[in-house]
């Protein structure tokens, strides 16, 4: 293993299972057409060609999946590096390209969303573009006449419901910039992110559904907002009829407010800089930073890249099941399906209610053709053992994707295996809140290999560089970084403009300037494949070597009887850090310290002795964010006896007291 000043990793554990994509997929795939028609003779070829001609290669792309009110000027723009301007001098909004345009075009009886309520005695409803168009447009002329005007901020803090969606687009209509908050949040954390952007208007619900059960939403968002002077009004989604406390004169039903309105409205022509939303994520620090994203770039990357890596035509049926509130339901759930002209699945809830077969069965009722999910729920799925797979038809799947946390090859292999029986590929994709759209990931065409994000996508040039800036060779690993920008990329940090140069540009900054630095790591192996191992901070130091903490949980997991598992270093005089591991197991196994020793055996045999955990402790579950990341460092501030901080973002809260101290 590499050491020292250079910070690399090695490749512990080598892949070699490929698994070649049908050849009808390959030979029709949208990407391959494309490539075809430009006389490439291989996908290496197209991948390169793209990368090295990557400005010409975004701007065929503009010009295929954008509509424009007035052309741009210039493709990019890096004179205020590392500020990135894209499409210069361009007029356009997001809002057109995502559902006006389909309208104009005759398509307003297609339906965008099939939405399936949690509770089973509720009616799914299909919501068609024309009734988006007709909802979002009263609702923007309702924003207006609240004195809503372009580039003010506006707070959503609502459940998995089309409304959201619909008061993200009445944002982007008339160039107001919305900041979505994941409706798991605490009042606290709403309020932080409500008073950091200054918002004028709040959406919120008076309750959502967890377990078929409302619960109270509304009471939050009034504390959290109860001293922040910005706010002038709340919008209130009567999703579950709960009685929730109202103020006078500031609180407005979100039905009372478009119930006059027209159901037209001028769609404010952008700048193709003008802002569409601020996301905020957590850092390593915990503190949250403001992430800013622009209309030009998000009418371009995200739809350009679900088409080419998912494959989208005219009759599927896409379901990614994120929640809006995250990057992956900004992209992927509503701006980028939308943009396409797609019919998505909505799903409001949990995928164990009312039993393990829910998910199942709505791929199987609505012919779902296309899924997308983290592998956090492949592996609780997998954790129920394939009965309930097994009962219900899936055959209409083509393409599986996964996003998140690495996908660990065992988990790919039951997904594949029980999800498409063995047949459709697995478009497993890294990209982050920042890059706004995927980045690395399989096309169609691609063999897969289990495990892997395979290479870095057309227009990309992302690479792997050591802490010294030079390159790593195959078989080595080290920091994913991108030397070349791209349009949907985020543009700032939201009033912390040092944070933002010193987080992601300032490390490569004297010897490769505008190198956009991730925070995650990676390998290549000997075929080129990468494959991610964490945050940079998610890296373990034992006795001088870097081992990826990620790579040790593939490996405890490989094992028949482990369904998940994380991995924390915990300080130690001799090693540096001694690896300390947390173990879910598979239904129907049972703890036991020959287990334990079993397990640290079985990472011996995989991996080496350096990678032998210290410590094996079996728990029920581990702390995880929506999107399916393993919090290691609040596992390691509870199992080191440390404050964890607020842990109201987390999919799972109750999981942080399962952790024993270590």
């Amino acid at each position: 293993m590499a050491e020292g000043k250079t910070g690399t990793t090695k490749v512990l554990m080598e892949e070699t299972r490929i698994f070649e994509p049908p050849k009808d997929l390959a030979e029709n795939c949208n990407a391959w057409q494309w490539g075809k028609k430009k006389g490439f003779k291989t996908e290496k070829e197209m991948r390169a060609w793209c990368g090295e001609h990557y400005l010409e290669f975004w701007d065929e792309m503009a010009k295929t999946y954008a509509d424009w009110f007035k052309p741009y000027d210039k493709v990019m723009d890096d004179s205020g590096m590392p500020y990135f301007k894209w499409f210069t001098g361009g007029k356009i909004n997001v809002f057109y390209n995502s559902v006006e345009r389909h309208i104009k075009a005759g398509k307003g009886a297609k339906v965008a969303y099939h939405f399936i309520p949690e509770p089973t005695d509720q009616a799914e409803k299909a919501y068609t573009y024309q009734e988006i168009y007709e909802t979002v447009n009263k609702l923007a002329n309702g924003l207006k006449g609240l004195g809503v005007v372009k580039g003010d901020r506006v707070s959503i803090y609502m459940p998995m419901v089309p409304e959201t969606a619909m008061a993200m687009l009445a944002c982007a209509k008339i160039g107001a910039i919305h900041s979505l908050v994941f409706s798991g949040f605490s009042s606290k954390g709403f309020g932080d992110r409500v008073d950091d952007c200054q918002a004028k208007v709040v959406f919120t619900s008076d309750g959502f559904y967890r377990r078929g059960k409302p619960l109270p939403l509304k009471p939050q968002a009034d504390e959290a907002i109860k001293e922040i002077g910005s706010v002038k009004n709340v919008i209130v989604l009567k999703r579950t009829g709960l009685e929730v406390p109202w103020n006078q004169g500031k609180d407005i039903w979100f039905h009372e407010l478009i119930k006059d309105q027209s159901a037209e409205c001028k769609t404010e022509e952008l700048d193709a800089e003008d802002r569409l939303f601020i996301l905020y994520t957590s850092g390593t620090t915990g503190k949250p930073k403001g992430i800013e994203h622009a209309h030009g770039g998000y009418c371009v990357s995200p739809p350009q890249t679900l088409h080419w890596v998912f494959d989208l035509k005219e009759g599927d049926v896409w379901w990614c099941t994120a929640d809006v509130g995250w990057i992956t339901g900004h992209s992927y759930v509503v701006y980028a399906p939308l943009s396409l002209g797609a019919t998505s699945i909505m799903y409001e809830g949990s995928p164990d209610f009312p039993d393990f077969g829910r998910w199942y069965k709505i791929i199987q009722d609505h012919k779902v053709s296309v899924f997308y999910t983290a592998p956090t729920a492949v592996r609780m799925l997998m954790k129920q053992g394939e009965e309930w797979p097994e009962k219900y038809d899936l055959s209409s799947i083509r393409l599986l994707g996964s996003v998140g946390e690495p996908l660990n090859p065992e988990a790919y292999m039951w997904y594949r295996k029980n999800f498409a029986y063995d047949k459709a590929p697995i478009m497993d994709t890294w990209w982050q809140t920042e890059t706004g759209c995927y980045v690395i990931s399989p096309l169609p065409m691609t063999p897969c290999k289990p495990g892997s994000v395979a290479y870095p996508l057309p227009g990309f040039n992302t690479t792997i560089f050591d802490e010294d800036g030079n390159e790593v060779p195959l078989g080595e690993g080290g920091n994913i970084v991108n030397p070349t920008p791209w349009p949907s990329m985020l543009r700032a940090f939201y009033k912390d403009e040092v944070r933002y140069k010193k987080e992601y540009w300032e490390m490569y900054w004297n010897t490769k300037p505008g190198t956009y630095l991730a925070g995650d790591k990676a390998t290549r192996d000997k075929d080129g494949y990468w494959f991610v191992q964490g945050r940079i901070d998610d890296v373990l130091s034992v006795a001088g070597h870097r081992i990826a903490n990620a790579e040790v949980e593939s490996s405890l997991v490989a094992h028949a009887a482990v369904s998940e598992a994380a991995v924390i270093g915990k300080p130690d005089e001799v090693k540096g850090e001694a690896i300390v591991a947390f173990v879910i197991l598979k239904k129907g196994v049972s703890p036991s310290d020959d287990l334990a020793k079993e397990l640290k055996t079985h990472v011996r045999t995989t991996m080496g002795p350096l990678a032998i955990p210290a410590g094996v402790f079996f728990v029920d579950d581990v702390p995880k964010t929506r999107s399916g990341k393993i919090m290691r460092r609040v596992i390691k501030a509870k199992a080191l006896g440390n404050p964890t901080g607020d842990t109201s973002a987390l999919a799972n809260p109750e999981a942080v007291d399962g952790i024993p101290l270590i």
